[in-house]
């Protein structure tokens, strides 16, 4: 999956903060829009050589190996070889550990450039001295990196599997899927989120496989459950376009198998779900 990066080790530790070197990378850009040269990443090099930043304007975010990521707060303007893109697209970087890191430094930077003042009083917001979190001098409101818990479900019934497909966005079959609420356990957003989308109700709930999915700043929690009653699918149409059952021998393919989506229809494919 996205996460899958060995040999290469992500070290995300608010401790292992250090300056800048050649060979890191440099993320230049706010609200999830970045200088790319090339299509990928600059690097600090590049950067030192094309831009007149001071050392205070680099925020350390995380390094993999020995290679540390960087954030540079200021607007993204295109200039000589470099292009403005979207962080959203780093999931299609190469090779595939730039394309992870590249996407969790985004979300780390993406959580630094929402979180610059206080919600309590209003005051600028501080990094905290030990751990990765942002501080309040004035009224000591302490806030840690955005991370939103959701689920995704394989619904099945024998030796058929529920695949849905959204109206916009994403133009293939997937899982069903959604956010976690306050309150709920990972077992009840499945059980609500395959009631509300398709009308089912399910049981035998059993965990899969989780992953870190940094464009949607998530956390991703995957299941199967079996259907309860074989009844007709009410589709929920303010997201979704279609619900259907596919036949294990029948069930369409995609272009990757970086997402816990397709990892798990694949699984149930090949008769490897939990």
């Amino acid at each position: 999956m996205f996460q899958d990066i060995q040999p290469h080790v992500l070290k995300n530790q608010n401790d292992q903060q250090r300056s800048p070197r050649p060979g890191d990378y440099v993320l230049i850009g706010r609200q999830q829009q970045v200088l790319l040269i090339n299509g990928t990443l600059p690097k600090y090099e590049a950067v030192t050589a094309d831009w007149a930043f001071t050392a205070d304007q680099y925020q350390y975010l995380l390094a993999v190996d020995q290679a540390a990521f960087f954030w540079v707060d200021v607007e993204a303007e295109a200039k000589d070889q470099y292009t403005v893109g979207t962080t959203r697209d780093f999931r299609n970087l190469t090779p595939a550990w730039l394309a992870f890191s590249s996407a969790t430094a985004a979300h780390l930077a993406w959580w630094y450039d929402t979180k610059r003042f206080c919600g309590h009083c209003g005051q600028p917001l501080h990094p905290g001295a030990t751990e990765r979190s942002l501080v309040c001098a004035a009224c000591g409101q302490t806030i840690y990196p955005t991370i939103m818990p959701a689920i995704i479900v394989g619904v099945t019934n024998g030796d058929k599997i529920l695949m849905t497909k959204f109206l916009s966005g994403y133009n293939h079959f997937s899982l069903i899927s959604g956010y976690t609420e306050i309150g709920e356990t990972f077992e009840d957003t499945v059980r609500r989120e395959v009631f509300e989308e398709v009308g089912l109700e399910v049981h035998n709930i059993r965990y899969f496989g989780s992953q870190p999915w940094a464009p949607s700043h998530s956390l991703l929690a995957g299941y199967f459950a079996d259907l309860n009653e074989n009844v007709a699918i009410e589709l929920e149409t303010d997201e979704l376009a279609k619900a259907q059952w596919f036949q294990r021998d029948q069930i369409p393919h995609n272009d990757t198998n970086t997402s816990l989506t397709w990892t798990m229809i694949e699984a149930f494919r090949h008769h490897q779900e939990k």
